[in-house]
């Protein structure tokens, strides 16, 4: 998969290309699907595949009160999308110049002129253009009158029976329905973290913690509590427990990100790691002092162990905490 920030002129690179667009907010199975339908297409035709979205989020510019928080942020979603089998990620910035285009001067500035477009893939529910006026029925005539069909992805349906969304998708995440995310998304749910400096506060009760710092305000979390989380360093993935929230034992209001891995010890200050949420252990509580939270964390401890041993080998499940994998 190959990465551009803008359009590109791809007649002169390519014999043309089956495209799909949209702004692919959580990388869900539906999306998938267009995108795997949209490269299959392209091979059977011998032309390359191009994914285009958009930086930023259309919403942001057109209703920024209406825009909602990201489940993906933009590096968790290129490494989602180098996952599926596209040629080609072209980034367009959304300006408010290109939300006054109409669906067909989108589609015959940016999607013809600009990417040589032979065909084309949406979701059932895709819309764009000025007022998201173009939708499945309009692209057709469009597609007629310039030369290229418009193939309709029907609805990726979850457990439920409805269909897969990212409105859907975050309404679970922030409900704390992790099970149901999981299954729109096809993935646990997750988010990327850098590894800061903290009070210290968990190395003293026992149980050491490392302290995350979100790469954007903007990334949508579930409710606050603490989770069994699974997480992934530059060393090898752990089992975990993490605190999101306030510390209200400790009079501290601020929100934080501390997970303690389990069985794991070593340095990993300022490096980046990735949490998979798998489960909800409790909500947060004030405690009467550090020795009943120390009871709880240990009752916590044995439930995400619990909740993680279904999850496959990671590099700490075995044990009841006397072994340690190093990080050094």
């Amino acid at each position: 998969m190959r990465e551009a920030n803008a359009v590109t002129r791809f007649g002169r690179a390519t014999q043309g290309t089956v495209v799909t667009v949209g702004t692919f907010d959580g990388m869900h199975r539906g999306h998938m699907l267009v995108l795997e339908r949209t490269a299959a297409r392209a091979r059977a035709r011998g032309l390359a595949s191009v994914a285009l979205t958009f930086d930023p989020h259309p919403l942001d510019v057109v209703n920024p009160s209406a825009a909602p928080p990201l489940l993906t942020l933009w590096p968790e979603k290129l490494e989602l999308l180098s996952q599926a089998s596209i040629d080609y990620v072209v980034v367009v910035p959304f300006t408010s110049e290109l939300a006054s285009l109409s669906p067909e001067e989108f589609v015959r500035r940016v999607l013809v002129a600009g990417l040589d477009m032979k065909e084309l893939f949406i979701g059932h529910d895709h819309g764009f253009g000025r007022g998201r006026a173009g939708d499945a029925e309009s692209l057709r005539v469009i597609g007629g009158r310039h030369g290229f069909p418009v193939d309709v992805i029907d609805a990726m349906r979850g457990a439920d029976g409805e269909p897969v969304s990212s409105t859907a998708i975050r309404r679970a995440v922030a409900h704390g329905d992790l099970a149901r995310a999981s299954d729109g998304l096809g993935r646990r749910y997750s988010f990327g973290g850098r590894v800061t400096r903290g009070e210290q506060r968990g190395r003293l009760l026992g149980f050491p913690t490392i302290n995350l710092e979100l790469g954007s305000r903007r990334k949508l979390l579930p409710p606050h509590g603490v989770y069994a989380v699974r997480v992934e360093t530059r060393h090898a993935a752990f089992g975990g427990m993490m605190n999101l929230g306030p510390r209200p034992t400790f009079g501290d209001d601020r929100v934080s990100l501390e997970v303690h891995l389990f069985d794991a010890e070593g340095d990993l200050y300022d490096s980046l790691v990735k949490v998979e949420f798998v489960s909800r252990l409790r909500d947060t509580i004030k405690f009467s002092g550090p020795d009943e939270l120390v009871a709880q964390l240990h009752r916590d401890a044995e439930q995400a162990r619990s909740a993680l041993t279904d999850l496959g080998p990671t590099a700490n499940l075995k044990g009841s905490g006397t072994n340690t994998s190093s990080l050094s």
